[in-house]
Parts: structure tokens; C-alpha cells; sequence
């Protein structure tokens, strides 16, 4: 059999001895060459007759040392290491479709062509491999790479400024890290097919808008030229959509980025994906049984079972184990806050005696609640300190005070409270639901609290948006929502202790002002 192969490459062998620069003066030097002979470095197109999966599957089972010679094909892959021997044969290593494959020739590997043998099959040795016919690199490496050794078998990119800068050294180097955006991949691949078989639609609206609305956060800020006013990043797509309810799309969805100008840490990056859907004629009761439905579903279709191995603990501990098995636990937020920390909350958590309460409580327990200290504020942390710290399994922390959830209905039998939940796993918010406050005059006065927030120095306070209350006065029905955040899913997922590790290109400080902090 006649085969080609052609390949992207790297070059390997007596380069490796090299310093990086003289390595890439040699590249380039040796690319000149190759010009002034007539020859295109970069060809246009190359075509591929058999992917690196479909030819393992035809070929994996032949036995050690047995030859195909009736087939003649064409595999492209990147070179990752070049191997002698004493008769004259070369061994590469290319990888491509996340796999391995052998080459072997019978002559030494110039930059650009080289003759072979003439065969596919077995090496002596078992291993899968290409006689190869010819070789064509389609676009040479001009950088040596990484470490002492670029063979992703033997060799682990580990410096983390270098893999979330150059990904593409991070992903050619760490087979790895592969699969955990594979993974990501089907987890908005299952969300949104969990969304749309239920009725959904999913939609696209604004990332800029005048007013920034729909999350407790504070925004990014640019300029539109063309109007010449500053407009926000979008911190939520939560306004927009409910306006597409009052419009009549009864169960609608968007997944896509929210930009919240805020800290980075090992859970917290400020251009994060996120998944909002809503749907008519529900309440937050029907989100906890949906959510309950599309975690539980989405595990064991990923991992197989409803529990997972978790390193919540960083990875030189074990694992914990989470269990998505429904249903999940469900605590009250009010009462379990009561109850864990001794306290009696006062009934008018609007007024000053009940943030001098909360202040006394947070410095009690040596809870720390950075300025500004709003009521909102402080429960939060209290509730961080007490209740959140016991969610490793699933569980919804609900019911949330109305001072906390200013765009969520009044709970219909308590009070003060709202029908809200947070759903946390492994201690970490992952979503965020409620019956939505569809009364425009309410939302006008909650509005109204988050703006003397604001006056106190809350930058995360949201800001009135008239046009969103105009259209609540056109009629929103009865309607529930829910937003989660796919890179923390994705984390959990993955086994990843760092969000970084679940963004393809993650923001990071620039590199003269980095001192090694990633």
C-alpha cells in the first residue's frame, strides 16, 4: 500500500540544544531557505482523508508487525518528537484529534519533504503506526517549546502564568486540559437542550446597555461613540429578558457573558458565563424541582453517577464526595440563621436598630463586613459565615429578607421575606432564583432602597431602570427565573480548584505589572 502523511511539525533533535533564540534564528533562517527554492511554507489546504479516530479504529486492531499495503491515505497532526535508530529509520510522534499516532521513515527528515516506506500497520513493537510515502509540513514551529522534553507523555506545562497566557502551549502540552473544555462544551450542550425541549427559546440581548440592572454587582463602564454617552457592560441579561415575557415569549433563555468589575480569586472571574432562563405562569417552587431535574440529569449523563469526586480541599487532601441525587436539601434562610447563630432578627429589617444588631452580631462571631455596612450586606456575610459553609451537598438556602432581593415578589405568607432561593454546592453560590416582582409600583419603591445603598457607598446597589418599570406596567405574568453560572459548574465538573482552569483565555494582569501573580 502507498500512504502519505502530512503533518504540522515541530522541529526536534539537534535544535534542542539550543537557546530559545538561536532556535528561532535557526527557524527562520531555515524558512528562508526553503522560500528562495520555490517552495510555499504555508500551504494553502491539505486534504485530510482520514482523521486520527477513524484511523486508530481501522487499523488498532492489527496484530504487532502486520502491514496494510492496499490503502492509501492522508492524516495531518503536529510533530511532538523525533526518535533514531541504528537502521536508519526515524521514528515521530504526531498528535492530532487528541491521539497518537506513529510515523516511521526510512530517511532523514528534511524541513519540508521527505521519502519513506510504504505501508500502515504495526511496528515490531505493537505500536500503531505510519509507513510513510511522503511528508509535507503545512506549517513549521518557529519556537521551541516548553520544557526539557516537548512530549506530552513524559512532559506537564505547569507554569501557570505560561498556560493561561499561551493556551495553545497549555492544550498542545497538557492532553488534559482537553477534556475539561470538552466537558464545558457539554454542559451548555445539555443545558441547552434541557431548555429547548421544555419550550424554551433561546435569544441574544444586549452586553451594552444605559442603565446596568439585574444583579447586585458593580459594571464596567464605556463609551458609545456614535451616541456619545457612556454605556455599561451588562452585569445580568435579567431585565431584558423579563421585557421579552411581558412580550409574550412565555419561556425564554440566554447563555452568555456578564461583566461584573469586581475581584479575581480562585471562584471569581469579571467576564464569567452564565445561563438566565424564564418562564411564564411559575413560581420559585417549579425552579427548585427544574433545577433539581437538569443538575441531577446533567451529572449522570456526564460522569455516570449522581455523585462526584470533588478536591474542595485543594489536591494534596482527598477528595470529598458530592451527591447530586435528588431531592436536594433545602434550608430556610431566616430560621437556620436564628437557629446556628443564637440570634432573633428583628422584624423591620429596614430600620437602623436592625443593622445596629447585625453589626453587633458580625463583630460578635468575628464575621468581617468591609464598608459599606448595609443591612443587606451584613446578613449576607452572616449567612456566608453560618449557613453557606454546610451546603457541600446541593442544598437551596431560601426565602430570602426583601432587603437582600430587590427584584424578587414578597413571599405570599411571610412578611418580609421574598420567594427566593440560592442553590450552593461545595460552599459556592451556583445559582441564583425567585418568583419574579412583577408589580411595578413595588419594584419603583425597592428601587427606591437599593438607591439609599448606593448613597451610602455601595457601588453594587442597582440603579433605578425606568424603562424596565415601564414595562412591568404593561403586564408581566406570573413568572420565574433562574440564573447559574456555568464556569463554577464546569469547576465542579472537572475536578478544577482554579476558575482559570475553566476559561479558555481568562483575564490577567498584564505581564510589567503581574510580579508572577496570575
Amino acid at each position: 500500500m502507498a500512504t502519505k502523511s502530512v503533518h504540522q511539525k515541530n522541529h526536534v533533535g539537534e535544535d534542542d540544544n539550543m537557546d530559545p533564540t538561536q532556535y528561532l534564528q535557526n527557524r527562520l533562517a531555515s524558512l528562508a531557505l526553503t522560500r528562495a527554492s520555490g517552495i510555499n511554507p504555508y500551504p494553502h489546504k491539505f486534504t485530510v482523508s482520514m482523521n486520527f479516530a477513524e484511523f486508530i479504529g481501522t487499523y488498532g486492531s492489527l496484530d504487532a508487525g502486520e502491514h496494510v499495503e492496499t490503502d492509501e491515505i492522508s492524516l495531518a497532526g503536529r510533530i511532538m518528537s523525533k526518535r533514531g535508530s541504528s537502521s536508519k529509520l526515524y521514528f515521530y510522534d504526531i498528535y492530532g484529534d487528541h491521539a497518537k499516532v506513529q510515523l516511521i521513515s526510512d530517511a532523514r527528515y528534511c524541513l519540508f519533504l521527505s521519502k519513506s516506506l510504504e505501508t500502515n500497520g504495526k511496528s515490531k513493537k505493537g505500536e500503531l503506526s505510519i509507513f510513510a510515502k511522503s511528508l509535507i509540513v503545512l506549517a513549521p514551529c518557529l519556537h521551541m517549546l516548553p520544557g526539557p522534553a516537548r512530549n506530552p507523555e513524559t512532559y506537564t506545562l505547569k507554569d501557570p502564568a505560561t498556560r493561561y497566557r499561551q493556551r495553545y502551549l497549555d492544550t498542545m502540552l497538557n492532553p488534559g486540559v482537553h477534556q475539561v473544555f470538552r466537558t464545558r462544551a457539554r454542559i451548555i450542550s445539555y443545558y441547552r437542550h434541557f431548555l429547548d425541549s421544555r419550550g424554551f427559546v433561546e435569544v441574544e440581548t444586549p452586553v451594552m446597555s444605559i442603565t446596568p440592572g439585574g444583579a447586585a454587582a458593580k459594571p464596567f463602564i464605556t463609551y458609545h461613540n456614535e451616541l456619545d454617552t457612556h454605556v455599561y457592560m451588562r452585569v445580568s441579561p435579567e431585565l431584558s429578558l423579563k421585557k421579552l415575557v411581558v412580550g409574550g415569549y412565555d419561556r425564554v433563555y440566554e447563555i452568555g457573558k456578564q461583566f461584573r468589575n469586581e475581584g479575581m480569586d480562585l471562584t471569581h472571574s469579571p467576564e464569567f458565563t452564565m445561563c438566565e432562563f424564564y418562564m411564564a405562569y411559575q413560581d420559585y417552587s417549579d425552579l427548585i424541582e427544574i433545577t433539581e431535574q437538569l443538575l441531577s440529569g446533567m451529572v449522570k449523563e456526564l460522569t455516570g453517577s449522581y455523585k462526584i469526586k470533588y478536591h474542595g480541599n485543594g489536591l494534596s487532601n482527598e477528595p470529598i464526595e458530592i451527591d447530586f441525587t435528588p431531592p436536594f436539601r433545602r434550608i430556610d434562610l431566616t430560621e437556620e440563621l436564628e437557629r446556628m447563630a443564637n440570634l432573633k432578627l428583628p422584624q423591620d429589617l429596614s430600620s437602623e436598630e436592625a443593622n445596629k444588631y447585625l453589626m453587633d452580631a458580625c463583630e460578635k462571631f468575628h464575621v468581617n463586613c468591609p464598608l459599606p455596612r448595609t443591612t443587606a450586606r451584613l446578613l449576607d456575610k452572616l449567612v456566608g459565615h453560618f449557613l453557606e459553609e454546610t451546603c457541600i451537598n446541593p442544598t437551596f438556602i431560601m426565602n430570602h429578607p426583601e432587603i437582600m432581593s430587590p427584584l424578587a415578589k414578597w413571599h405570599r405568607s411571610r412578611p418580609g421575606l421574598t420567594e427566593r432561593f440560592e442553590l450552593f454546592v461545595n460552599k459556592r453560590e451556583l445559582c441564583n432564583a425567585y418568583t419574579e416582582l412583577n408589580d411595578p409600583e413595588v419594584q419603583r419603591s425597592r428601587f427606591a432602597e437599593q438607591l439609599k445603598d448606593r448613597q451610602s457607598g455601595d457601588e453594587e446597589a442597582m440603579i433605578l431602570d425606568e424603562s424596565y418599570c415601564t414595562a412591568l406596567e404593561y403586564g408581566l405574568p406570573p413568572t420565574a427565573g433562574m440564573g447559574m453560572g456555568i464556569d463554577r459548574l464546569t469547576m465542579l465538573l472537572t475536578d478544577s480548584q482554579n476558575v482559570k482552569e475553566v476559561i479558555l483565555y481568562p483575564p490577567m494582569r498584564t505581564q510589567e505589572d503581574s510580579s508572577n501573580k496570575v
